[in-house]
């Protein structure tokens, strides 16, 4: 596993009056904001008051219909998730978004493919190249489902898996695309009081490594817990 780090209150993130609108329904409605690295930052608020369409914009899956989004200095907005994941961020999602036909393991090797240095004739042949990035993309995954606390057993399928497992398994395998900003959207739903704290515990240490971090939720006590800063939306706002 390779840590990424950075110098703590860099500006990654920068949004500037966002918004959103699916005909005549505001989702994002002026959203600004911005996220430097080393930081935990929570956005709060009620159902249906535009946390997850204001990730959406962010990640590449909605464009927004105006505003601006820069990440690292260069404006995401026209950008394809894929692109904005090789840029450096990285995200989780409300309902768990796992390859449920895959191992655990391979759900997080899944995550490297971008920076894998071989070509589709090196493993068409097992060329030493393709065997030595294998090797490097194994112990990579291993490591960060080490990193996140993952102590099952990493062949089996994600679904054979408790729930809380399976979000461990879903913040390794955003963490092995090696972000400098985590966008985390209600990691805390469906977890126990144990789990919560592990969580706490886990989304501490990824802030260690100087990974910004955003974070939805609605469990008021960990966010109180946990955030260094807080935003409150409200019907887009």
């Amino acid at each position: 596993m390779t840590a990424t780090t950075t110098e703590t209150g860099e500006v990654l993130l920068e949004v500037t009056d966002l918004h959103l609108a699916f005909g005549g329904v505001k989702a994002v409605d002026g959203l600004s904001m911005s996220v430097r690295s080393g930081e935990i930052l929570s956005v709060i608020g009620p159902n249906g008051a535009g946390k997850t369409s204001a990730f959406n914009c962010i990640s590449g899956f909605y464009r927004p219909t105006s505003g601006s989004i820069t990440f690292k200095g260069r404006s995401i907005v026209r950008s394809l998730p894929s692109t904005i994941t090789k840029a450096g961020m990285a995200r989780t999602f409300q309902n768990l978004r796992l390859f449920r036909e895959l191992s655990v393991l391979d759900n997080v090797k899944t995550a490297m493919h971008a920076a894998l240095r071989q070509r589709w004739y090196d493993a068409m042949l097992h060329t030493p190249r393709y065997k030595r990035s294998e090797r490097q993309c194994l112990e990579e995954a291993r490591g960060w489902l080490d990193f996140v606390g993952f102590t099952g057993d990493e062949d089996l399928y994600v679904t054979q898996l408790p729930y809380g497992e399976q979000r461990r398994v879903e913040i390794a395998r955003a963490l092995a695309t090696k972000p400098r900003l985590l966008l985390l959207d209600e990691p805390a739903a469906g977890l126990n009081h144990n789990e919560k704290q592990q969580l706490v515990a886990l989304i501490r240490r990824i802030r260690d490594l100087g990974i910004g971090i955003v974070l939805i939720e609605h469990d008021m006590g960990l966010v109180m817990d946990i955030s260094e800063r807080i935003i409150v939306l409200n019907h887009g706002k």
